[in-house]
């Protein structure tokens, strides 16, 4: 009797610390979880905040650049704080860019315009008739009236033109016969609608010098390695002040002559396009903005993050 009584006591003894060694188990992955739920969350906490740090100090370089005192000589261009947090600014011109709207403005638009515009097209790789139905189409696209022009496209079934200016460079995804541009890579980076319109000399890169009439490709390398100084890079603290005769001179134009780049080219275009480079640790974040330089109060032409 006593036998099976000391039987039963050391089953219900070995059932309780099984159930016991199963409650630490349960403990034991339930305190393991938590640790791993605390770390990840302090992991994103982490990245958050360097995501908050890196934006801010992005702003803070565009709001440097903005001063109308700031230059891109400025050493406050670029600043680190400590070894996590700092900012790297840029500014060159907008009109490096071409403004399409402004190749377009005007009764018919000036036909120097044009040419230039469909020279660029086809340094993009646009065919004759490729070109013809695209500038037709968008000159249609953006004038007061409703005639169409040979390869263009007015008011029809399931397409009417507006009419008017173009109020963003996707628009042009819109017009008829665009898809021979907007399939090309990177044919956004070279248009714009904030400049004044005349290609900027200091700003403009190879593709858009080379649209301009009489102007050779080595006299283009060479003007360009010049002007970017010896970082290679435009719009920092080394490029060179170049007045616009020397500019002209460079790329083997007689300013003093009438010439076919008369009304096509500035030295300056007021307008810039500030990029801001901000980061805390490794995060990085960039921030561009077009913006008129010297005003006290700029008026903010573009703002993308």
């Amino acid at each position: 009797m006593t036998s099976r009584f000391s039987l039963q006591k050391s089953r219900r003894g070995g059932s309780a610390l099984i159930l016991v060694l199963f409650a630490l188990f349960l403990l034991s992955a339930a305190v393991i979880s938590w640790a791993k739920w605390i770390q990840q969350d302090i992991a994103l906490a982490s990245e958050a905040n360097r995501n908050a740090e890196a934006r801010a100090m992005a702003h803070s370089g565009v709001a440097i650049a903005l001063n109308p005192a700031i230059t891109i000589e400025s050493p406050q261009m670029e600043r680190e704080f400590g070894t996590q947090l700092g900012y790297k600014v840029t500014m060159i011109g907008e009109g490096g860019r071409l403004n399409v709207n402004w190749v377009l403005q005007g009764n018919g638009a000036h036909a120097e315009r044009i040419e230039l515009f469909k020279t660029w097209l086809e340094h993009m790789g646009l065919d004759f008739q490729e070109r013809e139905a695209f500038v037709d189409c968008l000159l249609d696209y953006t004038d007061g009236d409703d005639v169409k022009r040979l390869n263009g496209a007015e008011d029809e079934p399931g397409y009417i033109p507006p009419n008017r200016p173009l109020k963003s460079i996707e628009e042009i995804e819109q017009v008829r016969n665009a898809d021979a541009l907007t399939s090309k890579p990177g044919w956004k980076e070279s248009l714009t609608l904030y400049s004044t319109g005349p290609i900027d000399l200091s700003a403009a890169p190879a593709e858009i010098l080379r649209s301009l009439p009489g102007i050779g490709d080595a006299r283009i390398q060479q003007f360009l390695i010049t002007r970017a100084g010896a970082d290679g890079i435009d719009g920092t603290a080394d490029d060179p002040k170049l007045t616009s005769e020397q500019m002209q001179s460079m790329l083997g134009v007689d300013s003093r002559r009438p010439n076919k780049l008369s009304g096509l080219i500035t030295p300056k275009d007021p307008m810039m396009r500030i990029t801001s480079v901000g980061h805390s640790g490794n995060v990085v974040r960039q921030l561009d903005v077009v913006a008129p330089k010297g005003a006290p109060n700029p008026a903010i032409k573009l703002w993308q993050e």
